[in-house]
């Protein structure tokens, strides 16, 4: 398999404060690959520095083979690398269709113009549609987006992403706020994505994590702990007295 997102000894300070601790991480094309740890563990930080919100103190970044260290966050949104956000960033007033389908002509250097009727761009539209039925959100896209339930925006948060098509999708705590009841379909639909999209998401359900994930990396105070399968990573006495067994006290 090829990799697709590479560190390298990835070190980011605050001062005298690390909070990137020599991080080396490789993600395989079409991975499925959780990024855990303690509150605190720099997990969030991590991946600012992967998509260029933060730039490192030292170290460097690669994706897709390319060094991508010194790019900018739209310049590696436009080479494949795409993230969501622990709090939904959506157009609450538009449809759901209206949203992806603005997406999509942003992409296609349309974005200026987007508010023209729908039928002046129907190959925009058509991507729309595809990427709502792949979400299994096609029901909801005359829906205006705040009327629909928190996990289903969640969903559309997601194809806002997928609108971009992106290479490796970076899935900061998708089960955020999402009640028990709906958490599970949203991770059952993320699972159902096409292997041409790696991901990478961070999240605090380990119950999630491990149905969800193929591959873990942990990360304690800013440095990478292990990383391995689920299996083993469950097993891990190490993971279980840092992360697991606090997590079982909320």
């Amino acid at each position: 398999m090829n990799t697709v997102l590479k560190t390298h000894n990835l070190v980011k300070r605050f001062g005298g404060f690390v909070v990137t601790d020599d991080v080396s991480l490789s993600i395989q094309q079409g991975a499925r690959h959780a990024l855990i740890g303690p509150n605190g563990a720099g997990k969030t930080t991590l991946i600012n520095l992967l998509t260029g919100f933060l730039a490192p103190t030292s170290g460097s970044i690669e994706l897709m083979g390319a060094d991508v260290t010194q790019m900018s966050q739209h310049e590696r949104c436009r080479k494949g690398l795409v993230r969501t956000f622990q709090i939904n960033q959506l157009f609450v007033g538009m449809t759901v269709l209206e949203s992806v389908t603005m997406a999509v002509c942003e992409r296609m250097g349309l974005g200026s113009r987007w508010w023209n009727p729908v039928g002046s761009y129907a190959e925009a539209v058509d991507e729309a549609a595809e990427i709502l039925r792949r979400l299994k959100l096609i029901d909801d896209a005359y829906e205006v987006t705040r009327n629909l339930a928190y996990g289903r925006q969640r969903l559309i948060e997601i194809a806002l992403a997928l609108a971009l098509q992106p290479k490796v999708l970076l899935l900061d705590e998708p089960a955020a706020g999402v009640p028990t009841s709906e958490s599970q379909e949203l991770f059952e639909t993320i699972a159902q994505l096409p292997r041409d999209v790696t991901i990478l998401l961070i999240e605090h359900d380990m119950n999630l994590v491990f149905k969800f994930a193929e591959r873990i990396s942990v990360l304690v105070n800013g440095a990478l702990l292990v990383e391995d399968t689920p299996d083993v990573i469950a097993h891990h006495p190490r993971v279980k007295e840092v992360y697991l067994g606090e997590n079982t006290h909320g």
